[in-house]
């Protein structure tokens, strides 16, 4: 079942006129399905983040459709477009955006509470996430006395909580070292696997894009190519590492 559509999406900055005006998006259409794991490259300025921020709702394109769980984002406003976006998505971003003030538990939590479920509910789903990361000893813990791979597994599991169609992640590696960065990786290999979720992530580390099964270059605001992984994980990061080589740019961590 296809998740989310991506039909000709347009993004220009600074008004429609060629004069004085950027189009970091030139028309990209995408298609992911449930349960698939995708990560967009390319070098800076080549469009990723305004492509993530456009599909997930953060921005608005100026032409074309995104659909997700085949509802038309565009269609939506304000209170409608916010609520979608809290029950229907879920994101992870670089800087793990965790509240200090609240333990790990609660930060998990804070989604569903603002949905106001049960006791019940949220106990049994903390217990599944804290399972799954192996975070059930740091829940009582505030963010600013765990570790970084800590913090990024807990921002993970918060944005599980609410069982989105779909997860975003935005260089959800870039402030990890090598073996956090394993473990975050491993963890998005484990939710899909287990628990069928969608995870697009933009990235320039080709080590965690290796982890993906497909993943999709972009290059001066569209489409350049895509590769879909079939052997190992190291045959895939040649592959990846090879495709970077001719979209040339920006240096890539590796």
């Amino acid at each position: 079942m296809t998740i989310l559509d991506v039909k000709n999406i347009v993004k220009i900055y600074g008004g429609s006129s060629e004069e004085g005006s950027t189009t970091a998006l030139g028309g990209v259409s995408l298609s992911v399905n449930e349960g698939e794991f995708i990560a967009v490259m390319g070098p800076s300025g080549s469009g990723k983040t305004t492509l993530l921020n456009v599909l997930s709702g953060i921005d608005t394109p100026t032409s074309g459709e995104v659909l997700i769980a085949g509802q038309e984002l565009s269609e939506m406003k304000g209170d409608d477009l916010a609520l979608f976006r809290r029950k229907k998505l879920g994101f992870v971003f670089q800087d793990f955006n965790l509240l200090d003030s609240l333990t790990v538990k609660e930060n998990i939590l804070l989604p569903m509470v603002l949905e106001r479920k049960t006791t019940t509910e949220m106990e049994a789903k903390l217990d599944d996430l804290a399972s799954i990361f192996e975070i059930k000893s740091i829940l009582p813990k505030y963010p600013y006395t765990i570790s970084g791979g800590q913090q990024q597994r807990t921002a993970v599991s918060r944005a599980l909580v609410n069982e989105p169609a779909i997860l975003f992640a935005d260089e959800p590696t870039g402030n990890l070292d090598s073996k956090s960065s394993a473990v975050i990786m491993e963890c998005f290999e484990k939710i899909v696997n287990e628990l069928s979720t969608t995870v697009l992530l933009v990235t320039h580390d080709v080590f965690a894009a290796s982890y993906c099964q497909k993943v999709v270059f972009i290059k001066d605001g569209l489409i350049h190519s895509y590769i879909v992984k079939k052997g190992s994980r190291k045959e895939f990061l040649n592959q990846i590492m090879d495709n970077l080589a001719v979209l040339g740019g920006k240096s890539y961590d590796i």
